[in-house]
């Protein structure tokens, strides 16, 4: 009894080690086990795609005709018809509402208000847009944006420089978020200053937080922060650009053949068919308004009994139907910012370029990490962030892909295109002006198309203008169960690998 004991504990530590050994995944290059301490410790995740941030909605990518596709009634020729890519990304379902952007500004005064209060003074936003001549606004001056009634209407008042410090902002919070559910971290409300989470300084080493738990560091076996590699964190939340803007509001998915073939039946004029901004379907519905603009002079609703669109000035971001993306208020409601820097001859440029058609955008200025000598980063700043510095024009000279650090005006505004825009004297167009797209409820329908273009200066702000963010997308172009690339299942042929 005690040799069958003895031989069945052999065997079964024999089947613990021969599982062991083949559950043990190795590089197809070099032979060597991946996640094996033993074996160095290399990683290989098996990761399974990147997850849909909060109010992310995935846009599968794809080729459109980009530019103003009805009867340009101003004049600006500034967009005109080209065919571009866009690859796919993430973009919020709705516009960013008060109680989106008050629990940023909560947050900044919070962490920052004591040692740094210009920087909550710079976050909020600039609520005297709402004055007007000879309007009476001073309720909306006073109640838009703090007052509950308006919680999930869209914000106003923020520049593009608000809104983009509200992206960073934003994408360091769902990283922490991610890596507190994970069990790395502990919630920690007691940050301030330089003491807070930043992705980037976390990333380099320059921020530990409340550590409950850290990974498991298959190098040395002991325990480490998590990296990016990990597929953990999120990347970041930024300003869709121009293009991304476009491809999504327009959202000519809904209008592919039936046969499922690269074809679409029908262009758009707007965020939705027809030509008309009225629903077509014979219900219930039939007529109503599907977007919130300005319908004629001095009509902004329609009548009592009967409102159009039932919104004087700004309606809740979910109204109105969704467009074929799940997107809501693409057109109408707020207009809203993009990434890109305006200029008025940007399409022409891309439409007469082969190698600028694929995730086009006017606004690179490329940067990298600020290093010291020994080639580590410098210390964070007094907000923590980490420290980044604009690469110059001498340290490309030796790159075939790109040779200017800032391209701003690259064809458009640079000596070899011979434009020059004389701000101020001759023209409006400076390397602060941004676009901003999508109509407003003060604007007329021509705003409407996604095709339209407008610009501002980057620090002003407006009663008609929000924002909404997007994301890029690491890895496959349709889902996280598909891989990129066309995959065959078929038989392949025998490849004798032998020497001859």
């Amino acid at each position: 009894m005690k040799k069958l004991l003895k031989y069945g504990a052999y065997l079964l530590v024999a089947v613990v080690f021969f599982t062991s050994c083949k559950s043990k995944e190795a590089s197809s290059t070099t032979g060597w086990n991946y996640n094996d301490t033993k074996w160095g410790g290399f990683e290989k995740l098996n990761y399974e795609g990147q997850i849909t941030g909060p109010n992310l909605v995935p846009i599968e990518g794809g080729t459109f005709p980009m530019g103003l596709t009805q009867e340009d009634v101003m004049f600006d020729w500034n967009n005109v018809p080209r065919r571009i890519t866009v690859s796919s990304f993430y973009m919020d379902e709705t516009e960013v509402s008060n109680i989106d952007y008050r629990e940023y500004t909560y947050w900044v005064g919070r962490v920052y208000g004591e040692t740094y209060p210009e920087v909550y003074r710079k976050a909020v936003p600039d609520t005297m847009v709402w004055y007007d001549d000879l309007s009476y606004n001073e309720p909306m001056v006073n109640t838009y944006f703090r007052h509950p009634s308006f919680d999930n209407y869209p914000v106003v008042g923020v520049s593009w420089v608000q809104a983009s410090e509200y992206c960073l902002w934003r994408t360091d919070r769902v990283n922490e978020m991610l890596l507190i559910k994970r069990g790395i971290l502990n919630e920690n409300t007691e940050q301030k200053d330089d003491d807070s989470f930043n992705t980037g300084s976390y990333l380099v080493g320059q921020y530990e937080g409340n550590v409950r738990k850290n990974l498991k560091d298959l190098r040395t076996g002991e325990e480490r922060p998590a990296r990016f590699e990990d597929g953990i964190m999120l990347p970041e939340y930024r300003l869709p650009t121009e293009a991304e803007w476009e491809y999504a509001a327009l959202a000519l998915r809904g209008n592919q053949s039936a046969e499922g073939d690269e074809n679409y039946t029908d262009r758009r004029n707007y965020p939705w068919n027809g030509q008309t901004v009225r629903y077509q379907k014979h219900d219930k519905y039939q007529g109503q308004m599907l977007a919130n603009f300005k319908k004629d002079k001095g009509d902004y609703m329609g009548i009592a009994g009967k409102l159009n669109d039932n919104a004087a000035v700004t309606a809740e971001v979910r109204s109105f139907l969704p467009n074929d993306f799940g997107l809501y208020n693409m057109a109408g409601n707020v207009n809203e910012w993009v990434f890109d820097v305006y200029r008025p001859l940007t399409s022409q440029t891309l439409r007469d370029a082969d190698n600028h058609d694929l995730n086009p955008v006017r606004g690179n200025k490329f940067k990298r990490v600020e290093t010291d000598e020994d080639g580590r980063p410098v210390e964070k700043d007094s907000l923590g962030r980490i420290k980044y510095r604009y690469i110059q024009d001498d340290e490309l000279a030796t790159r075939d892909n790109i040779r200017r650090g800032d391209a701003l005006n690259y064809r458009d505004g640079d000596k070899e295109s011979e434009a020059y825009y004389d701000y101020e004297a001759h023209t409006l167009v400076s390397d602060k002006a941004r676009v901003y797209k999508g109509g407003s409820w003060a604007d007329r329908a021509f705003w409407l198309s996604p095709g339209a273009r407008r610009f501002k200066d980057e620090d002003e702000a407006d009663r008609t203008l929000g924002f909404r963010c997007a994301m890029s997308r690491m890895g496959g172009s349709a889902t996280n169960d598909k891989p990129s690339g066309n995959q065959f299942k078929v038989k392949q042929r025998r490849v004798d690998r032998r020497y001859k």
